[in-house]
Order: structure tokens, then C-alpha cells, then sequence
């Protein structure tokens, strides 16, 4: 493959279909909600609570493949990216980090907590204008999660805290490649709200577990792992799995 070349993304299953996670020995727990809903950091907590209670746990982000992240940063700084350019790169990235890091765990007995899946694609290329049956199909080789948690915030509340954290907010971030507002506040308060208006679309069709994210965190902490914790029904911890190899 030359250097600037672009994998091949596999085809989706025959008919359509989306596979299933059951079908692999690990759990697989997406964590998915606007910036600054606080999922980060929930599905940072829910992974050291597993890790304690014994469980081999993997940790994975979105756009974090090696393959295609320096081309996605050169086409943002230089501002090359059309909304269906964008989803192609990053279905790409994100099928390389499928198969790179998240598979092989979930076949060997992990629970693989990924903050930001399939469904960040689905929101915020339908955002951009993309059609959302054909992203849809982007995504079709994509095993469903065995829980998907959706942390539901006002947009107001993603925008105080993006504000508080002091982290600039970037272009694509805010949306100012849809010509939305000359304002970058403006135009993220925009955008932010039709990535919203996607996800609550997609609430009862994927069967998001939704978690209120102005609660507290430790209340919040509470509710995600309450909703875990059938998932853990004799699913075997670390020392088990070494026992078995002996």
C-alpha cells in the first residue's frame, strides 16, 4: 500500500445487518454524549471500579488510530475537509481502530469501554449533511455494543463547561465548516444543537441507556453501574481466566 494511501473499508454484513458483540467472549460498554458531558471521565471511573474488582478491561478513544489520525490533523489545520471527505476518514480510522485494538480484546475476555463509538459518526456526519443510511452503511462490519450509555446534557451545559475548562474550541469542533455563525461561541452553541437533536433521534432506534449528566458525578457513577453490573453475571475475572489457562 503506498504511503497516502487509504485502507479498504471491509463491506458491510450480507443484508445489511449490524453483527453482534454476544457473539465474542469480552463485553463491549460505549460511552457517548456531547463534549463536556462528562462521559470522559465516567468511563475513565467505571474502568478503574472494574479493574478493582478484577475484571481485564481495555480502554479505547475515538479518532486514536495511528494509521490515519496525522492525515484527519492535516485536513482540519488546512481546512480540506467536506462533510462526506470527513466521514470517510474517520470511518477508516475508526475501522483500523476496530480491528487494531478493540476485536482482539473483546475475543480474549475483555470488557472494552470505548469512549465514543459508531454513534458519534452517525450524529455528527447526519449533522454535517451526510445521509444517515449511508453513514449507517459506513459502519456495517461494527459489532453492536452490548450497552450503549448516552449522557444527556442541555447544550448550555456542554458550552460552561468547554468555557470553564479553558480548552480552545476548535474549528470543526464548533461546526464553522457549516458556515453556521461568523461566531465561534455561536456557532458551537449551533452545532452542538443539532448533534443533540441527532442523539435523542437515535435514543429509542439503538436503545441508549440514557444517564442525566447534571446530576452529580457520583450519582451518576451509581447509575452506570447499576446498569453494568448484569452484564458481569458470571463473566470471568482475570485470576479465573489464568486459572483456565493452567
Amino acid at each position: 500500500m503506498a504511503a497516502n494511501a487509504l485502507p479498504v473499508l471491509p463491506a458491510p454484513p450480507a443484508g445489511g445487518t449490524t453483527p453482534s458483540s454476544s457473539r465474542l467472549a469480552g463485553r463491549l460498554l460505549v460511552f457517548e454524549g456531547l463534549d463536556g458531558s462528562g462521559k470522559s471521565t465516567q468511563a475513565r471511573l467505571l474502568v478503574k471500579w472494574l479493574q478493582a474488582r478484577g475484571y481485564r478491561v481495555f480502554f479505547t478513544e475515538w479518532n486514536s488510530s495511528e494509521l490515519i489520525s496525522d492525515t484527519i490533523r492535516r485536513g482540519k489545520k488546512k481546512n480540506l475537509l467536506t462533510p462526506t471527505t470527513f466521514s470517510l476518514l474517520h470511518a477508516t480510522d475508526f475501522a483500523d481502530r476496530l480491528e487494531q485494538h478493540i476485536l482482539p480484546p473483546l475475543r480474549a475476555g475483555y470488557v472494552v469501554v470505548c469512549d465514543r463509538y459508531t454513534y458519534t459518526a452517525f450524529v455528527r456526519d447526519a449533522a454535517r449533511g451526510c445521509d444517515p443510511e449511508w453513514v449507517r452503511s459506513l459502519y456495517g462490519f461494527a459489532p453492536k455494543p452490548d450497552k450503549v450509555f448516552y449522557f444527556r446534557v442541555p447544550v448550555s451545559t456542554s458550552l460552561g463547561r468547554k468555557l470553564a475548562s479553558r480548552q480552545k474550541i476548535s474549528y470543526y469542533e464548533a461546526g464553522m465548516d457549516l458556515g453556521l455563525a461568523d461566531d465561534v461561541i455561536a456557532s458551537y452553541e449551533k452545532f452542538q444543537t443539532r448533534l443533540k437533536r441527532e442523539y435523542e433521534r437515535l435514543v429509542p432506534t439503538d436503545g441508549f441507556v440514557v444517564i442525566d449528566a447534571d446530576n452529580p458525578v457520583e450519582t451518576v457513577l451509581a447509575h452506570v453501574r447499576r446498569e453494568v453490573r448484569p452484564l458481569l453475571t458470571g463473566f470471568p475475572k482475570a485470576e479465573a481466566l489464568v486459572h483456565a489457562d493452567e
